[in-house]
């Protein structure tokens, strides 16, 4: 008898962690469909990440074209957090831009920055800090100067150096903040 019991009891927990797996896979969908939603009305602004916890804590991290102002997260925030219903599932919300030190992610990063100097980490773990002179959707370039010995005599000269580099060999790449 009491093995049979275990087993209702099993089957009971199953079908409990089942129902709150499509409840959260639920909620998922929903915060995704509101986010589109939302950023579909402000083309400018694009979604770098999306997550959310165990806790229902939905974090947002957004980019722009032009950057992002509070205004905009606020926005989002809000066509978010109106259409969820906190009796339903209690939840956290943070929207957020991307950091100033935040790794380029998205193609539309890199395109966004053209001629802001980069630092950028190669898969084959080559650092290159450049400027951004080019971004299309296969590759980036790069260019810089750099003191190369001379070929001829003693002494070093200033040599122009160009680098096309395909997102699948970037591993990372920051913006370099100059002040």
């Amino acid at each position: 008898m009491y093995i049979c019991n275990a087993n209702k009891q099993v089957k009971i927990m199953r079908h409990a962690l089942r129902a709150s797996f499509y409840k959260n896979m639920m909620f998922k969908n929903k915060v995704q469909t509101l986010l589109d939603t939302a950023l579909a009305e402000r083309e400018h602004l694009f979604l770098i990440d999306l997550s959310i916890n165990e806790a229902n804590k939905i974090s947002v991290v957004l980019d722009g074209d032009f950057g992002v102002n509070l205004q905009d997260c606020i926005d989002v925030s809000r066509a978010i957090e109106n259409n969820l219903d906190r009796e339903e599932q209690d939840f956290s919300l943070e929207v957020a831009s991307a950091g100033v030190s935040s790794p380029l992610k998205l193609v539309r990063q890199f395109k966004k920055n053209i001629g802001r100097t980069l630092k950028v980490k190669t898969t084959t773990s080559e650092e290159v800090e450049a400027e951004l002179t080019a971004a299309d959707d296969e590759k980036i370039t790069l260019e810089w100067q750099a003191r190369e010995p001379k070929k001829i005599g003693k002494g070093k000269e200033t040599v122009d150096k160009k680098l096309e580099l395909p997102y699948e060999n970037i591993k990372e790449a920051v913006v370099i903040i100059s002040f």
